[in-house]
């Protein structure tokens, strides 16, 4: 790290940063810090990067008996975040143990010794590189041979989305998520069920007492469907082996997160109408009519959140601001796909880290054309943009995702995000969208390309705009100007809207083809960091900017009690 970066962000780290926890804790602070170990100012300064976020929620609409329901939801919560732990290194506790306060504090960000938004390089001594397959594999098993064990003994369930991958003798095989992680899955199935006693809403108790079935079987998708089916739940909770990003390796493994989330219903009211666009969108996509056959579920939901509890998978480095689910591909052709704005978390990130971003590396002019309004629709759309294109190859090597592997979600990510851009450009055209201008959807959408590029490349999100700015460069969407204090980057209006077009079609063309070694050469070229790229980003670092947040989150903060433990459940 830069001296001036590490100087910069000790000063930030001193009095912004919260440990991670589930109540109030102290903050860093510099006294004594005179007797800081070298190693200790270092972290510091990393922890500096972050800025806390009390994860709050207005919660006096809620009845008696659905308040009571939060303390289970976040029970079952907490129980994933320790099978997560375990399948991104492996035993949290043998790591803290001996750890000073700054490194237990930026281990517990991550999840892990490796730095999430620093392409996963170690920052405790002594630790040698991430594996790519995480804690799913043995460490120094390759792809090829993982590959040719599953042709060998597909009765191993090896590339299955919910087993980890062990050594027995001379062979590989598959154990199954709820026998790995019995107690932990019985823990969190015992509190959804008691969650789902207290729930009045019929289908949020539905779904909650599939899910708890789910994590005692690997059996997701009924549970999925019921989620799909909810609409006026006042609470909802996402939680189980989801996302596959944490497997580099393969893209196959899913790891376990959790969100609980209190409903804005009169936010959600307001974009209900546009999920019922989504099939005439489809075709419209500007791309051969043999990459968008498919027709996309026109029963999706729209919705805004107050988060109020994350963990796993959606509370390690960069957090996320909106969730689009589910992930199986079967059930978002037979019903579309929910998509969820978590609208407070939304609103620290554009207040604390986007508009400063503005106001350093755009030009003047175009710094107010950076609004709350467009980064919440480019964020909204993206989310919606999911749900378009194709989820199946036109080649027969089965889904993009078994196609693509590794590359499958960067890709994805590439594609809502381009996606959702090109439905902003059309439901303006139409009328259909009228909270920001176009121009405002371009400037905001190139600012949120900076904010997320700090994620590191080894974030799916971040090698996408990665990906994302450097085409728009070479097509001319943005140009670098000089200023008295350093380069600013100007949106082309006219020139964003045929990029926009020209990626759009490349992306959805390379997801339907399912070709590997095409992406894989494509990600390649554009997903790098220039030196001019990298010296934008060290100034928006120098000007003490947070890279991402950090909650301070819980029954506490919520003014709450705990639940009492249970008894894990059983099938």
């Amino acid at each position: 790290m830069k001296p001036l970066l590490v100087l910069a962000l000790l000063a930030l780290g001193a009095c912004q940063f919260a440990e991670e926890t589930d109540g109030v804790s102290p903050t860093a602070t510099t006294d004594g810090l005179d007797a800081v170990s070298p190693e200790d100012s270092t972290l510091l300064a990393l922890l500096g990067q972050y800025t806390t976020v009390r994860l709050e929620a207005d919660l006096s609409g809620l009845s008696d008996s659905t308040r009571a329901m939060l303390p289970h939801l976040i029970a079952a919560a907490r129980a994933l975040d320790d099978v997560y732990w375990q399948q991104a290194y492996g035993d949290r506790d043998s790591l803290l143990a001996g750890l000073s306060e700054p490194a237990r504090r930026y281990v517990t960000i991550n999840k892990g010794p490796w730095d999430r938004i620093d392409g996963n390089t170690p920052f405790l001594p002594g630790v040698g590189e991430k594996p790519l397959g995480a804690n799913f594999y043995p460490a120094d098993l390759t792809k090829d041979d993982l590959l040719a064990a599953a042709d060998l003994y597909p009765e191993n369930n090896l590339t299955s989305l919910y087993t980890l991958v062990r050594r027995e003798g001379n062979q590989l095989v598959g154990i199954p998520y709820h026998e790995a992680f019995a107690d932990a899955h019985g823990r969190a199935a015992a509190h959804l069920r008691a969650a789902a006693d207290l729930a009045q809403d019929p289908g949020l108790a539905t779904y909650l007492r599939l899910r708890a079935d789910a994590l005692l079987t690997d059996d997701y998708q009924e549970s999925d469907l019921a989620w799909m089916d909810m609409r006026d739940n006042p609470l909802d909770i996402v939680i189980g082996p989801i996302e596959t990003y944490e497997d580099q390796l393969m893209g196959f493994k899913a790891s376990h997160e959790a969100y609980v989330l209190v409903k804005d219903q009169a936010w959600s009211e307001r974009l209900r109408a546009y999920a019922s666009l989504l099939p005439e969108l489809q075709r419209g996509l500007p791309v051969d009519s043999v990459y968008k056959a498919e027709t996309p579920g026109s029963d999706a939901d729209l919705g805004a959140y107050d988060v109020v509890f994350v963990s796993g998978d959606a509370n390690v480095g960069s957090k996320t601001i909106a969730i689009n689910l589910p992930n199986d591909e079967a059930v978002q052709l037979a019903k579309g796909s929910r998509r969820l704005q978590l609208k407070n978390a939304m609103q620290a990130k554009f207040d604390r880290i986007l508009v400063p971003i503005a106001e350093t590396l755009l030009p003047e002019d175009q710094q107010a054309l950076v609004t709350f309004d467009a980064f919440f629709g480019n964020t909204m759309f993206h989310e919606v943009a999911h749900g378009l294109g194709i989820k199946n190859t036109i080649s027969g090597s089965g889904t993009v995702r078994e196609a693509l592997q590794d590359r499958a979600s960067a890709l994805e990510e590439g594609k809502a995000d381009v996606l959702g851009l090109y439905m902003v450009q059309q439901l303006i055209d139409r009328g259909e969208w009228a909270e920001a201008t176009l121009e405002e959807h371009y400037v905001t959408f190139m600012a949120s390309v900076f904010r997320s590029i700090r994620f590191g490349a080894s974030s799916a999100h971040g090698r996408a705009n990665l990906v994302r700015f450097n085409y728009f460069q070479e097509r001319g969407a943005i140009v670098s100007e000089s200023t008295p204090g350093g380069p600013v980057w100007r949106v082309v209006p006219e020139q964003m809207g045929p990029a926009v077009e020209a990626l759009a079609r490349q992306i959805l063309t390379l997801q339907g083809d399912g070709d590997y070694d095409a992406v894989d050469a494509f990600v390649r070229q554009y997903g790098r960091t220039s030196p001019e790229l990298a010296s934008s980003l060290d100034r928006v670092a120098e000007a003490g900017i947070p890279v991402d947040i950090v909650y301070e989150q819980g029954e506490a903060v919520l003014g709450l009690e705990p639940a009492a433990p249970l008894p894990p459940a059983t099938r």
